[in-house]
């Protein structure tokens, strides 16, 4: 009987849904900057890959060629060895930033690549566990001698020392109900414009907000990281008229409520 319970309850963490995110808690370790910098980070290489192996969807999903990107592997592997060489705490808070998403998409990218085909991101078990589901807790690169996992970069880092909830729509886990992969890379110059031009776009698409029949119908993201958005459904709305075109902004400025949250796992291969 002790058996049977333990595997039922195996089968039944490996089931469920990924319907929590972790806490922004901050590593102080990496608050260290210097805002008198003027260093820059190059990330070309990684503009470069992108403008090779994304494709943008008449749906309005981006999606990215990984069979293709499989045999293009290289430069992405050379721009990764040199993120992890950069001096980020010597850097200002506008090139760490960029920094920071830059690190995240590109390793989220190599990561599946290193795994692909697969279905999804959350088939990659690598994260240290029994009942772990994708790659994030695995530390996967190290920046300054020290190693990190894309969690830290995202839960430990962007989140709670930018403090911003457009960075959920600059970071990408490569799923199809996720912000779109943005087709360049994110600089200290361009990084406010791509996070609003990317919030505008995800808010206004149906992965984001879905108001039909009386239902209002949104991202999973928005229930997983609520206290980025404001804190309870109140917060949220007020997040999504803030980005909302002026139509979709009045039918959200007379919601009360929130009628369900759906998050689409697929990965974003443009061959699927």
């Amino acid at each position: 009987m002790h058996r049977l319970a333990v595997t039922c309850l195996f089968l039944l963490l490996f089931s469920l849904p990924a319907t929590a995110a972790p806490e922004a808690e901050l590593w102080a370790r990496w608050t260290a900057h210097d805002p008198a910098a003027t260093a820059s980070v190059d990330h070309t290489a990684w503009d470069a890959f992108l403008k090779r192996h994304l494709r943008p969807g008449d749906d309005g999903v981006t999606r990215l060629d990984y069979a293709a990107a499989q045999a293009d592997a290289a430069p992405l592997d050379a721009y990764l060895e040199r993120l992890s060489a950069v001096p980020v705490s010597r850097l200002n808070r506008d090139e760490q930033r960029a920094f920071w998403i830059n690190l995240y998409n590109a390793l989220t990218v190599h990561t599946v690549l290193a795994h692909y085909p697969v279905d999804s991101i959350r088939d990659i078990r690598i994260s240290p566990g029994l009942f772990s589901i994708g790659p994030w807790g695995r530390k996967l690169i190290s920046v300054e001698g020290e190693p990190l996992s894309l969690d830290d970069i995202e839960h430990r880092i962007l989140r709670p020392i930018w403090r911003d909830p457009r960075v959920h729509y600059a970071v990408n886990c490569a799923s199809i109900g996720c912000p779109n992969l943005l087709p360049e890379a994110f600089t200290a110059a361009n990084t406010e414009r791509l996070m609003e031009a990317g919030a505008h776009a995800y808010v206004n698409h149906p992965r984001g907000v879905s108001l039909a029949d009386g239902r209002l119908v949104i991202s999973s993201i928005y229930d997983w990281f609520e206290a980025d958005f404001g804190g309870g459904e109140a917060g949220v709305l007020a997040h999504l008229r803030r980005h909302a075109a002026p139509e979709l902004a009045a039918a959200l400025a007379a919601r009360r409520g929130i009628d369900d949250h759906r998050y689409d796992w697929a990965l974003n291969d443009s061959r699927r």
